[in-house]
């Protein structure tokens, strides 16, 4: 079954289980300030701050799969050490049930330190042994790997070069699918992709393409000659070439290329965007998407990630507004000021430590008017950075009632995301936006002068901080309210 609609491919995460097999690691960010050099050398002094921990490589697909809100069962090795420990409880707070870190005493859980300071990565330092599983290993991975097939939609296979993956562990796997017409992803490291003949899907980066083929993909042309070379090569069905900034470019064995561009958008962190890229393509295929469009959710899915720092994730809802919205609405990259709650933390903490005064105001916003603009231009005039929230249609429903909203959440988002007056469009499921305003916490909170600004929702909070409340004037007549009544009566008389 395939289907086309996003709301319906996104509605079938949470019944698809993904199977995630390969290498686990500790992704760890140590943070911290660097202010003076090394009297013993010439070297850096990193005063740390902050140290974060998240599960990394296949780990990482696994947790992706997770957020999207579809069912996973990881199969990996791990060392018997405080980091395997650690990683373990990673993946039980992320809600990976099923779980299955092989203690492995032979050889260290793979972690990879990233040093940073302003923002910016200044040194890495990985432990790690190379050096393949041991047989008996092998089979341990095999006997959970024939554990959890029944229950899989999709299979990815994570390939980091850590020792894991084996191309006859690939071919096992690929055994164990092909009967069950189970898809088998691969999101490979060895420049020979012999390696994994029998999967179904190969998703190498523009590095991995060119060492494989000698073809540097430069443009569309390049991307569909280097993947008919593999195609050449293996019995793959189709190549998914992610190709950074240029977006992804599927190549079937059968059929015209499929090249879905990348959206324009700030970069923050290229850390873990292949794994959200290759976790998203096996959970659309696997909840009913065409291949073309499953690349596209792929595609769409990265494209937001990009925009997080460290070894980030995508949500339901900030892939259902990419998806939504489509092409039309990319007006000078405007979508990627819609923010899901979490990601809306982080951007508002970068401001602030940029010292920009952050301004917040929220609304339905149902049928944009003059009204709408002049209290949006107002509250802007007076910040730095404005964040408008906005109530989802559950919220619009309960306030307004029966008919409304006129627009949809992520139609009304994407209005308010191409005016330049907004920074950040968040939407809020509650009947107030008070819980939003607590975890962004603005310095400035505006509404219009129909409300007292002591009952402004999140006066209290931000007043206790040291912000502000202002209020301004209305237009007179301008309101949604009046244009459905003019519309309902028939009137073609302008407001």
């Amino acid at each position: 079954m395939t289907i086309d609609r996003s709301e319906d491919v996104v509605s079938n995460f949470g019944s698809r289980r993904i199977m995630c097999v390969g290498d686990l690691m500790v992704d760890r960010f140590i943070s911290g300030s660097i202010e003076r050099i090394s009297p013993e050398g010439p070297v850096p002094v990193l005063a740390k701050s902050s140290v974060e921990s998240f599960a990394g490589g296949a780990a990482n697909v696994a947790r992706n799969i997770a957020r999207l809100g579809g069912r996973c069962s990881l199969v990996g090795v791990v060392g018997v050490d405080p980091a395997g420990v650690e990683l373990k409880d990673i993946l039980l707070s992320e809600r990976i049930v099923n779980a299955c870190c092989i203690g492995d005493p032979e050889r260290p859980t793979t972690q990879k330190n990233r040093f940073i300071s302003g923002g910016q990565q200044v040194l890495r330092v990985d432990e790690e042994l190379v050096t393949p599983v041991s047989d008996g290993i092998f089979e341990a991975l095999l006997k959970e790997c024939r554990k959890w097939i029944s229950e899989c939609d999709a299979i990815v296979i994570s390939d980091y070069a850590k020792g894991c993956v084996s191309s006859a562990l690939v071919s096992e796997i690929c055994d164990l699918a092909r009967p069950r017409n189970i898809p088998v992803i691969v999101d490979p490291k060895s420049d020979c992709f012999t390696k994994y003949d029998g999967a179904t899907f190969i998703t190498p980066n523009l590095k991995e393409t060119f060492a494989a083929t000698g073809v540097a993909v430069a443009d569309d042309r390049a991307a569909e000659r280097a993947g008919r070379a593999i195609l050449a090569e293996s019995s793959f069905e189709g190549v998914l070439i992610t190709r950074e900034s240029r977006g992804m470019s599927f190549v079937p064995r059968d059929g015209e290329a499929f090249h879905s561009r990348a959206t324009a958008r700030e970069v923050f962190d290229v850390v873990g965007a292949g794994d959200t890229a290759v976790a998203t393509f096996a959970l659309s295929l696997a909840a009913g998407a065409k291949v073309n469009s499953a690349v596209t959710f792929a595609n769409r899915a990265a494209g937001i990630v990009v925009g997080k720092r460290g070894t980030a994730t995508v949500t339901k809802q900030e892939l259902l507004v990419e998806m939504s919205c489509g092409d039309d609405y990319r007006i000078d990259g405007g979508l990627q000021k819609i923010r899901s709650f979490e990601s809306a933390v982080t951007r508002a903490e970068g401001w602030r430590r940029a010292n920009l005064r952050i301004g917040f105001t929220n609304g339905c916003y149902d049928i944009i008017h003059a009204g709408h603009i002049r209290s949006l231009q107002y509250a802007r005039a007076n910040c730095d950075r404005l964040i408008v929230g906005l109530n989802s249609d559950a919220s619009v429903a309960r306030l307004k009632g029966i008919g409304r909203p006129i627009n949809k959440q992520y139609d009304r988002a994407a209005i308010l995301a191409a005016l330049d007056a907004v920074d950040m469009v968040v939407v809020f499921d509650g009947d107030t936006p008070l819980r939003l305003i607590e975890i962004v916490a603005p310095d400035l909170l505006v509404k219009g002068a129909d409300y007292d600004a002591s009952a402004v929702v999140g006066a209290d909070f931000v007043l206790s901080r040291g912000g502000r409340v202002l209020t301004h004037s209305l237009l007179d007549g301008r309101s949604t309210t009046n244009l459905l009544q003019k519309m309902e009566a028939g009137s073609t008389r302008a407001i």
